[in-house]
């Protein structure tokens, strides 16, 4: 079973699940390894409270990973929310706490979370996806606090009629720039099956982007649910091997103390 990079526990501000149910399901699910992937998005204004509490989360996940070794390798990550006016924040906290794995993933743009309807009020379509893929590029050129890059078209889940006459080579403009920048800089791509969850019938990003991340030479590549719930842990992922490989993919990646470990696709 392809292990789940992607997962949220109590820890984050939008789940209520114990870690240890996410784990329990993993295992039951035939898993040897995972990684828990709490929010950690700092200044934001949110309904929610994006904010991580390090310091309790660090001991809590250390002693699950003890409590579970040898039913399962618990990996110790996070989902940090990627902002340039907070870029020395976010790479103290990178280097501060020793993480296994870190997520980059674009939140919240020009302070607003396209998941919310405010987001696009005043936008076309177009125009709010072509702002997130802009940001989301300066962001990646200027930070260095990630290794993947988490959904990288997590706006087109929550958009005006989501991924309706979404054509990704209508936005390769932005996109390429994104791909390209990851991989000069070593970094990965994530293949994040929530998008089937949230009814877009493909995952985020979509084939077509993980096809031209390949094609550019694109190669670590981790797989993740982004689950809140039990019963979303490695949704979809049989299917996401298929169609991954279906791209030119032959390996995924996982994570151990920040080094990137890569696995055949099942």
């Amino acid at each position: 079973m392809i292990n789940d990079f992607h997962l949220h526990t109590s820890f984050s501000g939008d789940c209520h699940i114990t870690p240890s149910v996410q784990i329990e399901k993993a295992i039951s699910l035939g898993m040897d390894r995972i990684c828990i992937t709490d929010h950690h998005d700092y200044d934001v204004v949110s309904d929610c409270d994006f904010t991580l509490d390090i310091p309790a989360y660090f001991p809590a996940m250390e002693n699950l990973r003890t409590c579970y070794e040898g039913r399962i390798q618990l990996e110790i990550g996070v989902e940090l929310g990627l902002q340039n006016h907070i870029s020395d924040y976010l790479q103290t906290v990178s280097k501060q706490y020793p993480f296994d794995f870190i997520i980059g993933s674009n939140h919240f743009i020009d302070g607003l979370d396209p998941y919310f309807p405010l987001f696009y009020e005043g936008r076309s379509k177009r125009e709010a996806y072509e702002r997130f893929f802009q940001v989301s590029f300066m962001r990646v050129q200027a930070l260095d606090c990630f290794d993947v890059l988490g959904h990288l078209d997590y706006v087109v889940r929550y958009g005006p009629n989501k991924n309706q006459e979404y054509v990704v080579t209508d936005y390769l403009e932005y996109i390429d720039p994104i791909l390209k920048t990851l991989i000069e800089k070593g970094k990965g791509l994530e293949c994040n099956t929530g998008g089937f969850r949230c009814g877009l019938g493909h995952p985020n990003p979509c084939e077509g982007i993980l096809r031209r991340y390949r094609q550019l030479g694109g190669e670590i590549l981790t797989i993740g649910s982004d689950a809140h719930q039990p019963e979303h842990v490695g949704i979809r992922f049989n299917h996401a091997a298929d169609l991954l490989k279906d791209c030119g993919f032959r390996y995924y990646t996982v994570f151990h103390q920040r080094t990137p470990l890569f696995l055949p696709l099942p």
